[in-house]
This record gives C-alpha cells, structure tokens and sequence, in this order.
C-alpha cells in the first residue's frame, strides 16, 4: 500500500506533468521571459502570495473541532508554516520594484481571471470543501517553486542581466526553501488517513497546478 503522500503524487502526476510541459513553461526555464511578461507574472504572483497565509488561516480554523478532531497536528503545522510564509508578499513587491513596478502600484493591480480562480477555489475548498484541502495548494505550488524555481530565477536573471537575486529574490530563495518545505509537507501529510483526506487533497493539487499553469500561459 502507497503512503499518504505517494499516493497524492501518483494521483496529481498527469497535471504535474501539464504544467513541466507546458511550451509557455518550457521557454520560460529555458530562455526565460521578456521584462514585460515577467512583470505580467510578478503581479499576478502578488496576488497569489498574499492570499496564501489567509487561505491557511481558513483551513486551520476549521481543524480540531469535533468534526476534525484527528487534524490538530495539521492545525499546527500550518500554524509554523504561516509564521514562515509571513512577510513574503514583500519579497515579490521588492522584485517589482528591481524591474520598474511600484509598491503602489502593485498593490492596486488587478489579478486576472486565473488568478481570481486559483484564490478563489482555495478559499472555497479550505472553508466549504474540506480543510486538507490546503494541504493540496501548498503542494502544488512548492512542487512548482522547488523544482522548477532554480532553472526559471537562473534563465530570468540571464535574460534580463539582472545582478544577483535582485529581481528575482522571491522565486530563487524559495527553490531551496521550499525543498525543506516539501519534506516537511511529506510528513505531516504521512500521518493522515482516510479517502476524504486524501481525495480533498488529491484534488486541490490538481486544481491549483491546472490554473497556475493558465496564469503562466496568459501573460
């Protein structure tokens, strides 16, 4: 029988694979993007990052009431890994800034509509769904940054001579952190069982790299 967690990543792998192929995904790691897109990606990213800890904040809240009692350990890991997300939205507006977009207006630009999606699922499964749910978001997205994170961070600074990690902060620094991240991830979600755990999570992953893969192919 397959842990937890092989289990989400054998059941979530065709939609991994949709994103890694991906042609918009695969120039971007190999040639990285033009000054234009890449702001295009910084300010939907924003919007994305902003939303993660509150969305964790909604899953927590409905863990270890009596309907989920089982999912108090849950609870406090999201607990130790909002404190570590804390802030980050910061990292993403000091990259804005590096290529030409201000704080200001970062903040007042409207997420599109994959981006109104992803938010709005995530809020929807944590709250209405399943609170494992998050579980699957976060996955996703450090598959997507631990991964694939490096390679982009290296091909963006090339292509736009940026210097160091200015511009590029937020995704290179989280290609080692999430890596630590998702090994914490494997074993808090090892601990949990039954279908309706894993089938929230399960889907979650597979929606969240769905429309993280339609707010990259629409810049």
């Amino acid at each position: 029988m397959l842990s937890f967690f092989a289990e989400l990543v054998t059941r979530s792998d065709e939609d991994r694979r949709a994103f890694e192929t991906h042609p918009v995904v695969v120039a971007a790691v190999a040639d990285g993007m033009a000054a234009e897109r890449y702001r295009a990606l910084l300010l939907e990213l924003y919007h994305v990052v902003w939303q993660f800890n509150p969305v964790s904040a909604a899953a927590a809240s409905r863990m270890g009431s009596p309907a989920h009692e089982s999912l108090q350990p849950v609870r406090h890991f999201l607990y130790q890994h909002m404190h570590e997300e804390m802030g980050h939205e910061t990292w993403v507006l000091n990259d804005l800034e590096a290529v030409g977009v201000a704080p200001a207006a970062a903040r007042a630009h409207q997420p599109g509509v994959h981006t109104l999606a992803l938010n709005g699922y995530n809020y929807w499964a944590a709250d209405r769904r399943h609170p494992c749910s998050v579980l699957g978001m976060l996955y996703a997205l450090e598959v997507i940054a631990s991964v694939y994170g490096g390679p982009f961070a290296s091909a963006i600074r090339e292509s736009l001579l940026l210097d160091g990690d200015h511009g590029v902060s937020f995704i290179a620094s989280h290609s080692t952190m999430d890596a630590q991240h998702m090994a914490d991830l494997r074993l808090i979600m090892n601990k949990l069982d039954g279908e309706a755990s894993l089938a929230a999570v399960v889907e979650s992953a597979r929606v969240n790299f769905h429309h993280f893969t339609r707010i990259i192919e629409a810049i």
